[in-house]
């Protein structure tokens, strides 16, 4: 056993958030649906080749302007 371990410790946030959770059980849902609307989206393959055909080098020191 850990000598500075508190067994029965629970911080006020994450009872906080353990409550919230069971006053709001749909709130889950809403949070996986809205990174599915931002996030979870398919890549346009047409997009990255464009994107890497565009990139450009970057300089060794990415401060030194070129003279």
């Amino acid at each position: 056993m850990f000598p500075f371990a508190r067994p029965h410790y629970t911080s006020d946030t994450t009872q906080f958030l353990e409550r919230l959770k069971t006053e709001h059980p749909e709130l889950e849902a809403q949070q996986r649906q809205g990174r599915a609307l931002l996030w979870d989206t398919g890549m346009d393959a047409q997009f990255q080749a464009n994107a890497k055909a565009a990139r450009v080098p970057q300089q060794p020191y990415v401060y030194q302007t070129k003279a």
